[in-house]
């Protein structure tokens, strides 16, 4: 049995985000496949911690210390970086430069980039962003995300149901997330709307998929966005705009159980593909 340390800021027992709920999966088929998963937020994460396991696997690492990010680089473990958004630009924010393309003084990390096994994105508009910024020839696009059993058979349950003639908008409090903006749009274009809210998730998927329509403007990248997949395979349509990565993957064009079976068959092959690259 392989000691896997998998580094994150928070786990999903810490924080309810899309990256915690991917990687609470990932490390849940880790652990099935015979992996032994030392998890450890990214600040605890010391020289006595990379010694003790055999392979590291790094995802949100905002608090990881300078040093501990060296000592990685540098040393023999195998590691890979699972990346969720865009952590070798100082601002973390693509979408201020042109073209997505940052000033090489705010490329940090580079190192720590370049030397990773692999570099794991979630869609290939995420992919192409970090190879303009990086040009590593070690970033591999995912194509996907990680969900639970429990949550595929949930969005089964709700792709069938009946579903009103609106239009679902998600509350955030996040300015990027622009819940303005497609209130805007659906009070411009004369469309009925909801705001549902995602503090629940069973909830929140639940008020979500009585709508036959969800609208989503984000103003960053989204390397992937769990919401607008889960939308699809709930039977919903999506009107979004062009910074949304699930989009530009070929399996996007389905819906409701046909979506939800690739989902399934997905999970392995990206579980077998993060496997391998150790």
């Amino acid at each position: 049995m392989s000691n896997l340390l998998f580094i994150d800021d928070f786990f999903l027992d810490q924080v309810v985000g899309g990256g915690e709920l991917n990687n609470a999966e990932l490390i849940f088929n880790l652990v099935k496949n015979g992996w032994n998963v030392l998890k450890k937020q990214s600040h605890l994460v010391d020289s006595k911690s990379l010694h003790e396991v055999d392979a590291i696997l790094v995802s949100n690492f905002s608090n990881l210390q300078n040093k501990t990010i060296n000592d990685i680089s540098n040393g023999k473990k195998p590691y890979i970086i699972y990346e969720h958004d865009h952590k070798y630009i100082r601002s973390r924010n693509p979408a201020i430069y042109k073209n997505f393309i940052a000033p090489k003084s705010e490329i940090i990390n580079f190192d720590f980039y370049k030397n990773a096994n692999n570099v794991f994105c979630q869609s290939e508009f995420h992919e192409k962003i970090v190879k303009k910024n990086l040009n590593l020839d070690n970033i591999k696009n995912l194509s996907g995300n990680l969900w639970s059993d429990d949550h595929l058979e949930l969005f089964k349950k709700y792709s069938s149901i009946e579903k009103k003639d609106k239009a679902s908008i998600i509350y955030a409090r996040e300015a990027h997330k622009n819940t303005l903006g497609a209130e805007y749009f659906c009070k411009k274009n004369n469309i009925a709307y909801e705001i549902v809210s995602p503090d629940v998730p069973n909830q929140f998927y639940k008020n979500l998929s009585k709508n036959k329509h969800l609208i989503f403007f984000p103003k960053t990248p989204e390397t992937l966005s769990r919401v607008a997949v889960e939308s699809r395979m709930m039977n919903m349509s999506l009107k979004t705009n062009n910074l949304v990565g699930a989009t530009g993957e070929p399996w996007f064009k389905m819906k409701g159980e046909e979506l939800i079976n690739y989902i399934y068959e997905k999970k392995v092959d990206i579980l077998r593909t993060v496997e391998n690259a150790f």
